[in-house]
Formats: C-alpha cells, sequence, structure tokens
C-alpha cells in the first residue's frame, strides 16, 4: 500500500486535518445549541468515538494519538465547543484486529450512540461496510482500497513513491535498495510498486531484501545491498529494523548517499536509535515539527496543556490525533446547529482547500481519495543522531518544491 502511515482535525478544512482550530480565536463567541434527536447529539454535548490500536501490531507507533486528540478536543472545549456543545468521546481498543475492529466499532455505535468515529488503526477494513451502509462518518487513517468508501476521511489514502524517488536523485543517489520485513504477497507488492515508481523518475533499482531482527543478520543484510551495487536504501520496515541495517552499511558498505525510512519521525525515538539513524532522512505529511510557525505552536501549547502527560509532543502520531480530531471538528461544525450523520458526511466532502489551519498542504476532500498525496516534506536526522532538521518543506512529484 502506498501509504503515509506505515502502510502510514479546528476551524478550516481537510481530512487529518483542521477544522477551525488552527486558524480560530479564543474569542469566538459560543453558540446556543438547538435541540436535536440525532445520535450522540444533546442539548450540550456532542459524543464521538475513538477506536484506536492500543495493543497489537503497530500499537507502541500508534500510542500517542490519544494524547493528540486530547489536546484538540480540549482546546475546541476551551473555545467553547462546537456551536455551544462540548465534545466527548468514548474509546475501545480494537488490537489492529479487523474482527475486534468490526467489533467495537459496532460497540461504540449501538450501545455509546456516538455520532461517528475517529480511527487511529489499520485494522479499519474490519469495519468498513457496515459503517458506511449505515451513513456513519469516519475520520482517520486510510489506505488506497477503501477509497470507495464516501463516509470515510483522510487527508492521504496513498502517497507518491515517485516523490521519495525524487529526493534520492537530488540527494545524488542512483541505484536504490528497498528493505522489508517479511515477504508477505501484499509487502512485496509494495515494494515492487516502489519500484515502479523509482524507475519512472529515473532511478535503477535493486530487488527488495527482507530483513527481521528476529532471525536475521543486519551484516549479512547490508552485505547483499553492497552486492547489488546500490547507493542509497528505503525502508518499507520500522525504524528500528531500518537504524540495524543503516548501522551495519556503514561498517560493511555499501557507501550510501542517501537513506530514507518511512517511519520514525519521533524525537523520543532519538535517545535509543538517534546515532544509528544519523544522516538518514523521512518524509512528513504534515507541516514538520522543526519547520516552526504558529499552528505548531497552537498545537504545542494545547498537547502541554490537556495532554500533559505526553512530555515530547513533537511525534508523528501525536500529530495524527491532533489532525483527526480537528477534521471531526470540521465536519461537525460545517454539519450545522443540530448535526446529523448524513450532514456532517454532505459537508465535509464539499470542502475543497482543508489545510488544517497551516499544518497540512491544501487538500480537496472531495477528489483526494482519487488523487496520491504528491507533495510533502522530508526531515533528516542530525549528525550526532540528536536532533531532526528539515531537509525539504516541499517537495513534489514532479520534482518542484522548495
Amino acid at each position: 500500500m502506498r501509504t503515509g502511515v506505515p502502510r502510514a482535525l479546528l476551524c478550516v478544512s481537510i481530512v487529518f486535518g483542521l477544522v477551525g482550530a488552527v486558524g480560530c480565536s479564543a474569542e469566538r463567541p459560543a453558540t446556543r445549541a438547538a435541540a436535536c434527536d440525532s445520535p450522540g447529539v444533546s442539548a450540550d454535548q456532542v459524543k464521538a468515538g475513538l477506536v484506536l490500536s492500543d495493543t497489537g501490531v503497530g500499537s507502541v507507533a500508534m500510542s500517542s494519538a490519544r494524547s493528540g486528540l486530547d489536546a484538540r478536543i480540549g482546546l475546541a472545549n476551551a473555545e467553547g465547543g462546537v456551536r455551544g456543545r462540548q465534545i466527548v468521546y468514548r474509546w475501545r481498543d480494537d488490537a489492529g484486529s479487523p474482527s475486534q475492529n468490526a467489533q467495537v466499532t459496532k460497540d461504540l455505535v449501538d450501545h455509546e450512540s456516538v455520532l461517528g468515529i475517529v480511527a487511529v488503526t489499520t485494522a479499519l477494513g474490519g469495519s468498513l461496510d457496515e459503517t458506511q451502509a449505515r451513513g456513519i462518518p469516519v475520520v482517520g487513517l486510510a489506505v488506497p482500497s477503501w477509497a470507495e468508501y464516501q463516509n470515510l476521511f483522510a487527508y492521504a489514502y496513498e502517497t507518491s513513491p515517485q516523490t521519495v524517488g525524487r529526493y534520492i536523485l537530488q540527494g545524488g543517489g542512483k541505484k536504490v535498495g528497498i528493505l522489508v520485513t517479511g515477504t508477505a504477497e501484499s509487502v512485496i507488492q509494495s515494494a515492487n510498486e516502489y519500484r515502479e515508481d523509482f524507475e519512472a523518475v529515473g532511478l535503477a533499482t535493486a530487488a527488495p531484501i527482507s530483513y527481521a531482527s528476529s532471525t536475521d543478520s543486519p551484516l549479512q543484510v547490508a552485505r547483499q545491498l553492497a552486492a547489488a551495487g546500490v547507493d542509497s536504501l528505503v525502508g518499507l520496515t520500522s525504524a528500528e529494523d531500518f537504524a540495524a541495517v543503516v548501522k551495519a552499511a556503514r561498517e560493511a558498505g555499501p557507501d550510501l548517499a542517501v537513506s530514507v525510512t518511512l517511519s520514525g519521525y519521533a524525537r523520543s525515538l532519538l535517545p535509543s536509535l538517534g546515532p544509528a539513524l544519523a544522516g538518514v532522512s523521512i518524509p512528513v505529511y504534515f507541516r514538520p515539527f522543526e519547520a516552526g510557525g504558529d499552528a505548531l505552536g497552537r498545537y504545542r501549547e494545547a498537547m502541554n496543556r490537556y495532554a500533559p502527560e505526553t512530555t515530547q509532543p513533537e511525534q508523528e502520531f501525536a500529530m495524527y490525533g491532533y489532525l483527526f480530531a480537528d477534521m471531526f471538528i470540521r465536519g461537525l461544525d460545517l454539519a450545522g446547529d443540530c448535526p446529523t450523520r448524513e450532514g456532517f458526511i454532505s459537508a465535509l466532502r464539499g470542502v475543497s482547500d482543508y489545510d488544517a489551519g497551516g499544518l497540512l498542504a491544501p487538500v480537496d476532500l472531495g477528489a483526494n481519495a482519487r488523487q496520491p498525496l504528491s507533495c510533502y516534506a522530508f526531515v533528516q536526522v542530525n549528525p550526532s543522531g540528536t536532533a531532526f532538521g528539515v531537509a525539504r518543506e516541499r517537495l513534489c512529484a514532479d520534482g518542484t518544491g522548495r
């Protein structure tokens, strides 16, 4: 899958992002709530559901997402809520299992009567048929095969590997090795899609190499890469596994001009992995934390105030949780004084320039499911492995950007 998540919500618009918080004034007057009979809507509250992979595969990476959601909702409620209603939520753990995802989503809808769902999970496919059939809005992570679901909102369903290819070319790379975890058909298919897109921009590629820390030697993998004649490396794997192979490559070759991993953009990883990841780049699908600006200042302030348990707010999934909540708030606001599920979906689908108040490049939520995200940023771990820096604030698949 070509996605921004391992295969990878304020006052204005888009999917991961904004509903009005980033660009809104704290002085916005509260609106008196209308009397409604929509699910999850009372005179003074709107109830949402959160489905999170709190355990199971990928749960460590996703663990900060709930704090991001708390920060965005806390900010909205402090500013008077949405049209006079405070936002509350109930959450369930799907353990990364599609069958459990279906079960806990149904529980939130049937027993908690939530208006809609925020989903931070790669197992969402387990519940999408039912939520679409019942007209329940869902905001969260997405993959290309879910683009048919009109009730699902995400600011990126897939990302263009060509953008990564352009980054490698501009860094001096000529032949790319691709590191994967496992040999499942979906993994190999994803790796081959990257190969095709890399070759389309003029890069040569080597056959994908699988690495599993429990069974494989990183030194042996490094030697395989050297034998293949690669001068750059892309990791469709965990940051931990990529770090092990890159470290071994420094000892046994190859000499890597450019190395890119699709995961690992979290300052909390640097104390343990930073030295091994020195010089490694990571694509980022929102404004990088190191880029600065008012939107990021607002995010940090909200995290510090409403999610103080997260001592390091500069984490990828904390931002995703914040953005998903912002998008949910945006849809809720646009749905009017008496929000309904149908009104939420219709109104949010009509947003053509959602940018989460500057945290995202503007996205047309009516069309983005049909278009890969082709412009995004790259950060790079500094030579000492102690910090990230912005390598490219914006780079596109056609090679343009800054």
